[in-house]
């Protein structure tokens, strides 16, 4: 019973000192340090070898000016510990104080510690960094790898030199440090990617790949060639990034990943030449089968994204050709799907991509598989206009692949197939949880839809204008696009000044920009300018415009202006960061 007491007691004391470290910890955090100060002299009492509660104490002398009670506290520890980190703690009270001829001599002497253990660096030099005494955290490190060359502090140098604003010396001592220890090469990508991505940057950015270049030629290791493949995907030059890669696999021709890889990213990125060329690469140079049918997969996708409708029946040949090679399998489902909705989305032919996909799930195939074989099966079924069918799919995909993107998808498309039925409650309370996805853009589909169908019930309860959006925008969804653009502009007709109104005109927009009738589509996304300038429209139409007017139109003086207003003006939309990029571009303020 007396040990089982002692127990409860032990157990009891623990938590109090717990509680109370938490609480001092709490007011210290908040700027409290009277309050802090009191417990954590109590705490420091029970624990006096603790340096993480001592150097707290010191820090709460220092804020209220107790400057001396700091230097007793320092000198008296000094006597009981041999710990070099006090000499950086008494120099900087002493600094506090303005006596600098006092402070250096200390910071000189936790130098010297150095010198008889080159150990002693790391920690010092973390203590100065914590002080912004940023100099002297430099002579710290360097003093270290000078007494033990074998120590390695080029990661810590090189972001002191950062700060101070040598770029140069940062970069160079980052990619020393990346060489040495590749299994940090992450850590100091990530690194470079801040720079990277202000392309006001220009100078750093232009030294960088200066530096990966001239250590490629020195240095003839692949390793180099992969950084500066990297650096070409950051920047989307996915042409020069292809010759890194191209020179890799000559010293490698064992993997094709990261060349396939880089055609996925040219294609995501609308570089479809780049993509091409990188696919045809592959094909020209692997003889396995599976990377072959996801570059023939691949080559095909872009044909149909390129293709008019004279195309289809050569294109529809090939596909039913490359099946044919390559056989009717799990090794070739991304053939299978891709088929399949060519057969509904292109030929208008759903029962043959319903039938494919049918087949395709009688395949031993793993649970992704089968979800994704399903949510292409629900899109045709949602093409072929049978709701219900498609939603049975999309929930099955939605429970099966629970806190998985694709769930999220197959939530926001279920929610799109009421829409379209036209149960839009139904569909509003799908969306209304969609809102919170963690995918940027699922979440912002799922707020235009929220909005869509809010804004249009308030006016008019019985939803007659929804209702003609919503079968118009069936027809967009059915790749009938002359049939969609007939009832959009009928509803323009009809209910002219709705709430509807901005909706309707960014979907014409969109087909007339898909016509590739870019005029047109600029005068509808200006009306949304004109007339709906509060609407959740314009950030699409600024940039839709200005990416027309850049890319299509090559009128880069009118497209400056609307990258300009998006950024000044819609910093929250998901545009805003090619948006800036672009409008840096343009303007000249980075050579890229």
């Amino acid at each position: 019973m007396k040990k089982f007491t002692l127990f409860i007691l032990l157990i009891f004391t623990l938590f109090v000192q717990s509680q109370n470290e938490q609480l001092a910890l709490d007011y210290y955090e908040k700027g409290e340090f009277e309050k802090a100060l009191t417990l954590l002299e109590q705490i420091a009492l029970k624990q006096t070898s603790n340096y993480y509660f001592f150097e707290r104490i010191i820090d709460c002398y220092q804020q209220l000016e107790q400057f001396e009670k700091a230097e007793n506290a320092i000198l008296e520890r000094k006597k009981r510990y041999n710990q070099p980190i006090l000499y950086i703690d008494l120099g900087y009270n002493f600094q506090l104080q303005k006596q600098e001829d006092k402070a250096k001599k200390q910071y000189e002497l936790a130098l010297k510690e150095i010198e008889k253990q080159p150990a002693y660096a790391y920690q010092l030099g973390n203590g100065f960094e914590k002080k912004v005494l940023v100099d002297w955290a430099l002579k710290a490190y360097e003093k270290g790898q000078q007494v033990n060359p074998e120590l390695n502090f080029d990661y810590q140098i090189a972001l002191l030199q950062g700060q101070l604003g040598n770029i140069e010396l940062m970069t160079d001592k980052l990619l020393d440090f990346a060489y040495e220890k590749q299994e940090n090469t992450t850590v100091v990508q990530n690194y470079l990617t801040r720079f990277i991505a202000d392309e006001a940057q220009s100078t750093f950015l232009n030294y960088l790949k200066k530096a990966l270049l001239i250590r490629t030629q020195k240095k003839p290791d692949v390793y180099w060639n992969q950084f500066l493949s990297w650096l070409y995907v950051q920047q989307k030059e996915y042409a020069k990034a292809f010759i890194q890669e191209k020179a890799i696999y000559k010293r490698n021709p064992e993997s094709f990943n990261s060349i396939v890889s880089l055609a996925y990213m040219a294609f995501d990125d609308k570089q479809n030449e780049e993509a091409i060329s990188i696919l045809n690469f592959v094909l020209e140079n692997t003889n396995d089968k599976l990377l072959q049918v996801s570059a023939h997969t691949f080559l095909m996708k872009i044909r149909i994204e390129e293709a008019n409708p004279n195309d289809y029946v050569k294109i529809n040949t090939e596909l039913n050709e490359l099946l044919e090679k390559y056989g009717f399998s799990s090794f070739s489902l991304e053939l299978i799907k891709l088929t399949a909705h060519f057969q509904a989305f292109n030929l208008n032919n759903p029962k043959e991509g319903i039938i494919l996909l049918n087949k395709a799930l009688e395949l031993r195939l793993n649970s992704r598989d089968i979800s994704e074989v399903k949510m292409e099966l629900a899109d045709i079924l949602i093409y072929d206009e049978k709701f219900n069918q498609a939603i049975l799919y999309y929930a099955q995909v939605e429970e099966n692949m629970k806190n998985d993107v694709i769930a999220h998808e197959a939530s926001m498309k279920m929610a799109k197939a009421n829409y379209y039925k036209n149960d839009f409650d139904w569909a509003l309370q799908q969306v209304k949880v969609l809102k919170q996805s963690s995918s940027l853009l699922i979440a912002n589909d799922a707020v235009e839809l929220f909005l869509l169908i809010k804004d249009n019930s308030y006016e008019d309860s019985t939803r007659v204008a929804l209702t003609s959006f919503a079968r118009a925008d069936l027809l967009l969804y059915q790749n009938k696009e002359d049939q969609a653009l007939n009832g959009f502009i009928s509803i323009l007709e009809k209910y002219k000044g709705d709430s509807v109104e901005d909706e309707t005109l960014f979907k014409i927009a969109i087909i007339y920009t898909r016509k590739k009738e870019y005029q047109k589509a600029l005068s509808y996304y200006k009306q949304i300018l004109d007339n709906h300038s509060e609407g959740i429209y314009v950030d699409e139409a600024l940039f839709f415009s200005a990416e027309i007017y850049r890319k299509e139109l090559l009128d880069v003086e009118s497209a400056k202006p609307l990258y300009e207003k998006m950024i000044f003006e819609h910093s929250d939309s998901i545009y805003f960061t090619e948006a800036r990029k672009q409008f840096r571009i343009l303007r000249g303020d980075a050579n890229l």
